[in-house]
């Protein structure tokens, strides 16, 4: 199916104000916005830079991409930013705006689940090719996301746990505010090595281990169109486009598992 036809059948009705919940009712009879402001987990800076500009090609409609962590932006989103559709890293984030009523609920998809990698520079010779050998004397410091608002962060943070080193590496630790610039810290050298999102180690100057899914809760990523949109239609679209398959073609390439897929 053309992704035009996806833009008509929503116009006709799928974001209608008769089938949005009675805190969340929006008039989509007004002319449809031509720009709209996308709220994007940090690990998603690397598939959303293809994305956007695809988007914008095939419907006309500019995006202004904000990248920071899930839960700064939630914080955000909670007082006032302009945001017209969230794709957070993970869905407990979603939830809590659900619950203060300022996501349209039956916007709410999953689009990825994501994986978490160990990385060092493809310069050094330290090799890190499970989590255990982050607990090497040679790795003085080991970069990962902020627990506390970052999803990814939280994922490190299990699977060393998991693997019984969160006694030996946590004193090594240094807190990116989120997954890039944790990797940003690896490369400057202010660490050795890293805990981050998948999708923003496969690059040429890193090496990638990709950790076992076990050793942490899903990483279930889900966006949602939020109550304060004046542009609908076109968020919603972007969902879906993200969820297309041209969009799954982009993030596939990007480490992300994907609705339908086996997790």
């Amino acid at each position: 199916m053309r992704f035009r036809l996806s833009l008509a059948l929503l116009t006709a009705g799928v974001l209608s104000a008769a089938s949005a919940p009675a805190t969340a009712r929006l008039d989509v009879r007004a002319p449809a916005a031509q720009r709209i402001t996308v709220f994007a987990a940090a690990d998603l800076g690397p598939p959303f830079k293809p994305l956007v500009s695809q988007y914008e090609r095939t419907t006309g409609v500019k995006v202004t991409l904000v990248v920071g962590s899930t839960g700064t932006l939630t914080q955000q989103i909670r007082n006032g930013a302009p945001a017209d559709v969230f794709f957070a890293a993970n869905e407990s984030y979603i939830q809590q705006l659900s619950s203060e009523s300022l996501t349209i609920e039956h916007s709410r998809r999953l689009y990825a689940r994501g994986r978490i990698a160990a990385v060092t520079l493809r310069s050094d010779r330290l090799r890190v090719e499970s989590l255990s050998d982050l607990a090497k004397p040679e790795v003085k410091r080991i970069a990962i996301a902020n627990p506390a608002h970052a999803p990814y962060g939280v994922a490190a943070k299990q699977a060393l746990e998991a693997a019984g080193l969160w006694g030996a590496v946590e004193a090594k630790l240094v807190y990116g505010e989120n997954v890039q610039q944790a990797v940003q810290f690896v490369r400057s050298g202010s660490a050795q090595a890293g805990i981050v999102a998948r999708s923003v180690s496969d690059t040429p100057d890193l090496r990638w281990t990709l950790i076992e899914q076990r050793l942490h809760a899903p990483l279930n990523q889900v966006a949602v169109v939020l109550t304060r949109t004046r542009a609908p239609v076109a968020s919603m679209a972007f969902i879906d486009y993200v969820n297309s398959t041209a969009g799954r073609h982009v993030m596939r390439q990007f480490g992300f598992l994907l609705p339908g897929e086996s997790f």
